[in-house]
């Protein structure tokens, strides 16, 4: 099945240019598109993306806030970020509030396909480089989450939290793609979490792993 994608920018012209990419794609259909938090939040409860394509700045709040809300109808939905900036404080949130990556409006024209195919599959698209640097600066919570994690999965989120993705977390512990996919999915739902980035931010905020570093 192909995987159902939401647009939320208030850029018309820039909304069809992302539709028109995506509808040469068989595997990506686009199922909606918004241009504010309300619409986004109502058109996500609608038509119920796999994938939202979240631009930060939108004239009634911003994709932090608008990720927030759909994730509480729709907390399955991965929202993959397009921001002008790479503003630290911003990423921060994007990553408490549960986004998938993040990606540049610079780079969007190239590498938006690649990247929502990335997040609909569970891994994170994000530089390794900011996943070390961001994870420092989240906020520390007491939730009690993370006791059942196996060791194994305890090894796959560590190396996650150096931004590696999973075929080279499987190349590190000798283990395929698949297997590594299958424990990040374990340790995802054991910390209730809904995506690989999610589930490292949980287990860093927790106290479960440490950041590199």
């Amino acid at each position: 099945m192909a995987t159902r994608v939401l647009v939320v920018d208030d850029h018309e012209m820039v909304a069809q240019s992302v539709v028109r990419i995506l509808s040469d794609e068989p595997d990506l259909e686009v199922v909606g598109t918004a241009g504010d938090v309300e619409t986004a939040v109502a058109r996500a409860r609608e038509e119920r993306p796999d994938v939202v394509v979240m631009d930060y700045q939108l004239p009634d709040g911003d994709g932090v806030a608008a990720t927030v809300r759909i994730r509480e109808d729709r907390p399955d939905a991965v929202v993959l970020l397009l921001t002008g900036t790479g503003n630290e404080a911003l990423l921060v949130r994007a990553i408490e509030a549960g986004c998938a990556g993040f990606l540049t409006k610079q780079k969007a024209v190239t590498e938006l396909v690649a990247a929502i195919r990335v997040v609909a599959s569970g891994d994170a698209w994000i530089p390794p480089e900011l996943v070390t640097s961001l994870l420092p600066k989240l906020q520390r919570t007491e939730k009690g989450l993370g006791h059942d994690l196996t060791p194994r999965e305890l090894d796959v989120l560590r190396l996650a939290a150096e931004g590696l993705p999973n075929a080279a977390i499987g190349e590190r512990l000798g283990l395929s793609v698949n297997t590594v996919r299958n424990h990040m999915q374990s340790a995802i739902g054991k910390l209730g979490a809904h995506s690989k980035l999610e589930a490292v931010s949980v287990a860093v905020r927790e106290g479960i792993i440490s950041y590199p570093g």
